[in-house]
């Protein structure tokens, strides 16, 4: 009897182990299909953190995220749904999918932003300079032959770096006291002041003076109704003191800044005057037939001497 009772406690003890184990056995896959499925929801966020982050919008908003749960798909009938699992694994594909994606676009973002920061730190663009004497003419009727193009730029921009300095001058006493000689005038234009006193300079031939006061008149009052004045008087400075080159930097500059402008005519036939010191024909008769073509009145009056002494000895066609 007891043989008896001993071996159905044994097989009862046997049916609750058997029984244990199913359900830990049930247990386990669940518990870590929870795990899994939490630690990829919280890749989801951050890959959509990261899209918000890289993709901003236009208007200071950022784009929804590229990443949206996968669809259930439709179950014909006769086959069986999808797992748990194979849900898991197709969520993960996406979101490895999406992550190489979005590293391969900020390494190429990366890229560009060293490109252009490498450009950039190479300097600010020169200033109008003219092109080498065997540079291509171009049969338009404007300067762009003269400036590779420059003369096409807004009169609003005119060249990026300042021109040279003046050239240093000995300061004697007795020049000291010549140009303190030279009345500085007081009006209520203080703008016209520093113009007029820059003119008195350089009609009493202090060339270098002239060029310092007219550089400071022209930095303070840039939009001032003399800067075309200004700009022309200045490159007559630098002609009138033995450097055309310089000259013609800035009656290039302000025939381009303002073609209307008050002296925009006498530049533009001033810098056909300075490429003829350079002995540079082409480019004198470039700016002299522009000139004549654009200020037909002025060459034909008020310039008509300077403008016929200058083209005297030039083949122009």
């Amino acid at each position: 009897m007891k043989g008896s009772l001993g071996a159905g406690r044994f097989a009862r003890l046997l049916a609750s182990a058997a029984m244990a184990s199913i359900l830990i056995g049930g247990a386990v896959p669940a518990l870590a299909q929870d795990s899994t499925d939490i630690r990829l929801k919280k890749v989801e966020a951050e890959v959509r953190a990261l899209q918000r982050k890289v993709f901003p919008g236009p208007d200071g908003k950022f784009f929804e995220p590229e990443i949206s749960p996968t669809p259930t798909p439709s179950v014909a009938p006769g086959q069986p749904a999808t797992t748990p699992i194979t849900d898991l694994l197709t969520r993960m594909d996406a979101v490895e999918a999406q992550m190489a994606r979005l590293t391969s676009q900020v390494e190429q973002n990366t890229n560009r932003i060293n490109q252009l920061e490498a450009k950039l730190g190479t300097g600010a663009p020169p200033a109008v300079a003219l092109p080498p004497q065997n540079a291509p003419a171009t049969p338009q009727s404007n300067l762009d032959a003269m400036t590779g193009g420059a003369s096409a730029r807004p009169a609003s921009a005119p060249a990026a770096t300042k021109p040279a300095a003046a050239k240093p001058v000995a300061a004697s006493s007795a020049r000291l006291e010549a140009v303190k000689a030279v009345g500085r005038p007081q009006s209520a234009d203080p703008g016209d002041d520093e113009y007029s006193y820059g003119y008195r300079l350089w009609e009493a031939k202090f060339y270098p003076e002239a060029e310092q006061q007219l550089k400071l008149f022209l930095e303070k009052y840039p939009k001032h109704p003399r800067a075309s004045w200004g700009r022309n008087l200045l490159g007559r400075a630098y002609l009138d003191d033995g450097n055309p080159g310089e000259a013609a930097k800035w009656f290039l500059q302000n025939y381009q800044a303002d073609k209307r402008g008050d002296r925009a005519p006498d530049s533009l036939l001033y810098l056909g005057v300075a490429m003829k010191q350079m002995k540079d024909t082409r480019r004198a008769c470039i700016a002299l037939g522009e000139f004549a073509q654009t200020y037909a009145a002025e060459a034909a009056g008020r310039l008509k001497s300077t403008y016929d002494a200058t083209r005297n000895g030039l083949s122009c066609s």
